[in-house]
């Protein structure tokens, strides 16, 4: 028997199969093999065609079920994991009305800024622990205030992997984590925050039905059988963010654990037991998978725009063909600190922990009779580390304990330096594990079905593969990150 994940991004659908006795991997695809489109009708918008995503995961489900050569009715159940922080309005047909305004879109920043400043700002931190910012419930009253027609048509709004669900199931659901990571969860009260809905003059009859994540949230209908090529009546038991999600595949569930991803942008999820935020303007907190009333579980997210991207940009524009691991190989070269040589990676747009400051990436002190290429690529490697241990500092600061580091097989935790820099400056043992977010949500869902007593024995078959541990110079790489945090006090003010 198997169950099934999905990983809904906006970039591609990923589906993964894992064996229902041990939760280790079966098969996983990737659909479609090129990005998805994004349409941006202005400067900051960005928005996808939900049907787009539950056409592809039709696609990617059919093709995973005839590449791994299973027999699709010992499919048991299915988790879901999806990209944060979108706007679905759906009608009373359960149509889209719109596309659906993605994560990336800017459009609702100042009516996120109003809605904090009428609804009262300690209030707002208090019980959301965080501002309303650019979320899904400020994307909404967007609509309410720019689109009156489409809004008036409204009978639920969701996020992205709400509506996957609904097209699997006919249902309207939701989750407290999704509606935390939409603003719209009162830690406080632990309930939806009506008073922040009727301040921005939402009718609270448009939240879909709540459901905890590991829950059975519904079952596959007809027509969604007939259109995904899955079993009619299997549950859907698990729904979460991709980052929360991202963290429960590494089994990070517990305070002071962590989950760090460094893609294009990079990601420190930090596990909290505390219900308070100190950073609402540089970090975002939202309810863990586990989190519940009698057990806190936050997970607090510090987002870095400008990594991997960094890297990469190096890779494509000062390279003539070398791979990752050649880069890699000729910083090595260069000692720590690259012989005076800075860089500051934040060149992929304003930087949310640096205040939504950032005024591209900068080059310091560069010597034309010492420098070469190769300091260049250990400058870099070190820049996107800082900023990393920068970031962990925040987390300390709103009361996160760094303990242990998990992280997904990225290029840049494949990296060495990279690594070891962040391990030795946060003093934290880093274990890169093997796995995925569409894993991680079919392994979830089938734990809320029972199959495993926890995370522990649903993860129980992945195995660190690498594991970096602080070295013994830590001087040295606190002199080059001191020179760093320097180049950045210059660079912001």
């Amino acid at each position: 028997m198997y169950w099934i994940g999905f990983d809904i991004g906006s970039s591609s659908i990923k589906a993964a199969l894992i064996n229902a006795d041990n939760g280790s991997p079966i098969d996983m695809v990737q659909y479609p093999e090129k990005e998805m489109s994004i349409a941006s009708a202005q400067s900051g918008w960005a928005e996808q065609d939900p049907q787009m995503w539950w056409q592809n995961l039709c696609k990617a489900t059919q093709n995973l079920i005839s590449k791994s050569n299973i027999n699709k009715s010992e499919i048991k159940g299915i988790g879901i994991s999806y990209q944060m922080h979108g706007l679905v309005i759906v009608d009373k047909k359960l149509e889209p009305i719109r596309p659906s305004i993605i994560w990336c879109d800017s459009r609702a920043v100042g009516t996120g800024e109003q809605l904090f400043h009428n609804a009262g700002e300690e209030k707002c931190i208090d019980h959301l622990l965080n501002a309303p910012g650019n979320f899904t419930l400020s994307k909404l009253k967007w609509v309410k205030d720019n689109e009156p027609e489409n809004y008036q048509n409204i009978h639920k709004f969701m996020l992205p992997g709400d509506y996957i669900a609904l097209r699997l199931s006919g249902e309207c659901t939701t989750t407290p984590s999704g509606l935390s990571e939409g603003i719209l969860w009162d830690f406080k009260d632990n309930q939806i925050a009506k008073w922040l809905l009727e301040e921005a003059g939402i009718d609270t009859s448009l939240v879909p039905e709540i459901r905890p994540s590991f829950s059975e949230q519904g079952r596959v209908s007809k027509k969604g059988a007939e259109e995904s090529g899955l079993p009619e009546g299997i549950p859907i038991m698990y729904r979460a963010g991709d980052q929360p999600n991202n963290a429960l595949a590494l089994n990070v569930m517990e305070p002071g654990q962590i989950a760090a991803t460094g893609g294009t942008s990079g990601v420190v999820y930090a596990i909290s037991g505390q219900q308070r935020t100190q950073e609402h303007t540089r970090i975002n907190s939202f309810a863990h998978v586990n989190h519940s009333k009698d057990a806190t579980r936050i997970g607090k997210l510090l987002c870095i725009n400008g990594t991997g991207i960094q890297y990469s940009w190096m890779k494509n524009e000062l390279t003539d063909g070398l791979s990752y691991n050649d880069m890699n190989q000729m910083a090595e070269k260069v000692t720590i600190g690259s012989d005076g040589l800075s860089i500051l990676p934040f060149g992929n747009g304003a930087e949310r922990m640096l205040e939504n400051r950032g005024k591209g990436s900068r080059i310091l002190n560069l010597n034309f009779n010492i420098h070469k290429k190769s300091h260049l690529f250990r400058a870099a490697l070190e820049g996107i580390a800082f900023a990393f241990v920068h970031g962990m500092e925040i987390l300390q600061n709103d009361g996160v304990d760094i303990g242990s580091i998990k992280a997904g097989n990225d290029n840049l935790f494949r990296a060495g330096i990279f690594s070891k820099t962040v391990a030795t400056l946060s003093q934290s043992k880093i274990d890169i594990v093997e796995t995925t977010g569409a894993v991680g949500a079919a392994r979830a869902a089938a734990y809320a079905h029972g199959d495993f007593a926890s995370i522990d024995e649903a993860t129980a078959t992945d195995a660190v593969q690498l594991t970096y541990e602080p070295e013994n110079n830590i001087n040295e790489y606190q002199e080059a990150y001191q020179i760093w945090k320097e180049a950045l006090n210059e660079y912001l003010d």
